[in-house]
């Protein structure tokens, strides 16, 4: 195993968890990120990179040119938000900002790219360009859309993008990548049925009670994943929000009942499927029950779905420094979304995760929980990972 890197950049672990934990301390939304932001750009300068400010709004790119010759261009990519979630860590660099927290490592990986950028800016032994990704708005507010519609890839031409995310649910120092679908596609639905209303006590034989409409429904999706996908594949779809009526008037029938809900796929075909079956559920129930439904289906961020020939660079980079027995090539699927998906439709490319657990079993606290805390210890060996990619990428060396 080589460890050179990891030895190599030990001195600035301090420094650099500072930054992490700075970071933390001051957690940031997307399309919010403007103290990150400004704070990745101000590091990279001092470091002696090239940064574009402002990509997708708030999104930074640093650019590093090794010294040999080569054409070969290569991306690397970190995300920079928050979470709306109230920290219970009770760390002394916890949120200053009630109700937000950095509850993904978010902070993490900004910093363990930082750190790549500062080791391949001080090592330009290899041949061609990387571009180092600071990506804002991961979490549900589109910032990997809004980079890619900014030309980021036109400014900014990639031959392969490589994504990095820690995982607290496996042993510190542990990697796992699969090809193919990882991570699922995020959809939601909502469905609106509409009748007439009417009183629940003297006169519901006069009403269309949609009430019962919608009960049916909620029975019948679960029958999309049972039935109608293949049992070979996978999805999810579940029921997260159902709205009619008042409590107060228990007496009255709702005249109007909302439904909302999201919907995990893994394969375009299985999306497609999702969302026909959901219109033709509810259309067809509210037309057996006299009512009328309004559906709409609202496409996220797709399918997480890595590449042949970047997962195996990804594998072989991570076992070179921890080792094969240590590198899990074919882990659950997640049925988690990344919209890191958005750009791997563009450009060829791996997502990678890193196993951060240090509890007597392994793990930590899970993600997007009030009690996650990323694992500094993950900084080192993260920024090693950067550097084997670029290493066999671009045919430089390690150390």
């Amino acid at each position: 195993m080589d460890r050179s890197v990891i030895d190599a950049v030990q001195p600035w672990q301090a420094e650099l968890a500072a930054i992490r934990q700075d970071i933390h301390a001051h957690p940031e939304l997307g399309m919010e990120e403007v103290r990150t932001s400004a704070l990745v750009a101000e590091k990279l300068r001092e470091w002696g990179v090239e940064v574009t400010e402002g990509v997708g709004k708030l999104g930074v790119v640093g650019t590093i040119t090794g010294k040999r010759p080569g054409q070969r261009v290569i991306g690397l990519r970190a995300d920079m938000d928050a979470l709306q979630i109230t920290e219970q860590t009770g760390k002394p660099y916890s949120s200053r900002h009630e109700g937000l927290m950095h509850a993904c490592g978010h902070d993490g990986h900004t910093t363990m790219l930082l750190g790549a950028a500062r080791w391949l800016s001080e090592n330009r032994d290899f041949a061609g360009t990387v571009h180092l990704i600071f990506q804002p708005a991961e979490e549900g507010r589109g910032g990997a859309r809004a980079m890619l519609e900014d030309g980021l890839f036109e400014r900014f031409p990639c031959d392969a993008i490589y994504g990095l995310h820690n995982k607290p649910t496996i042993p510190f120092g542990r990697f796992a990548i699969r090809p193919g679908p990882a991570l699922a596609a995020a959809d939601r639905f909502y469905v609106k049925f509409i009748g007439t209303g009417g009183h629940g006590g003297s006169t519901p034989h006069l009403a269309t009670d949609i009430t019962v409409v919608q009960a049916h429904f909620v029975l019948a999706l679960q029958t999309i994943v049972s039935r109608n996908v293949a049992a070979t594949d996978t999805a999810v779809l579940s029921v997260g929000a159902i709205n009619g009526g008042s409590a107060i008037s228990a007496n009255v029938m709702p005249a109007e009942l909302a439904i909302a809900g999201t919907a995990r796929s893994y394969t375009p075909a299985v999306r497609d499927l999702i969302e026909r079956r959901i219109g033709e559920l509810a259309h067809g129930m509210a037309a057996a029950y006299g009512c009328r439904a309004e559906v709409e289906y609202r496409r996220g961020v797709p399918a997480t779905v890595n590449h042949p020939e970047q997962t195996e660079v990804a594998k072989v980079v991570a076992a070179g420094l921890v080792g094969d027995a240590a590198v899990d090539p074919n882990p659950p699927l997640v049925t988690g979304a990344e919209d890191f998906s958005l750009m791997l439709e563009k450009r060829p490319g791996a997502f990678m995760f890193l196993g951060g657990g240090n509890g007597s079993d392994g793990t930590s606290a899970n993600l997007h929980t009030p009690h996650f805390d990323f694992n500094d210890a993950m900084i080192p060996l993260g920024i090693a990972y950067w550097a084997g990619i670029v290493a066999h990428e671009l045919g430089g060396t390690q150390g």
